[in-house]
């Protein structure tokens, strides 16, 4: 043999050396390549997680501004009921707070007009709804 050849087995702990060095491991580990990928993952994984509580609370909010749609809708279906019960407007007070929660996106469930011009309403709010219906409760009447 000559002296300046390399045998096959010296070349290959020399590769073996150097991805070694390259990988931080031992050589001769057998498991030194398995945690290989693992990053990627847990990487995955925690987007998935992420993504899944961001929908959760999407829809809690959207659910939120749903109900305060139906809330606001009564609101204002009862004021403009009281105000048709005390005579300030024209029409049955009931009529008048269907309309006016018509004009805001709701159907008016139950009314109820009490003695001195109080009026009781409920809407429900049910397109867009992710959980169900959303309801509004309100009463309004003469201020006092």
């Amino acid at each position: 043999m000559r002296a300046g050849t390399v045998r096959t087995g010296q070349r290959c702990s020399r590769v073996a050396e150097r991805n070694t060095a390259v990988r931080g491991g031992r050589a001769g580990d057998p498991g030194r390549f398995a945690e290989l990928g693992s990053g990627t993952i847990l990487a995955v994984a925690l987007g998935f997680v992420v993504m899944a509580c961001l929908a959760a609370a999407l829809t809690l909010a959207q659910a939120m501004a749903m109900a305060h749609r139906a809330a606001a809708a009564a609101d204002l279906a009862a004021l403009a009921g009281a105000d048709a019960a005390r005579g300030l407007a024209t029409g049955d007070p009931c009529v008048v707070a269907s309309e006016t929660a018509a004009r805001h996106g709701a159907s008016l469930s139950a009314c109820t007009v009490r003695a001195g011009g109080i009026v009781e309403v409920r809407t429900e709010l049910d397109r867009g709804a992710v959980f169900g219906t959303a309801t509004g409760r309100s009463r309004a009447g003469p201020p006092p």
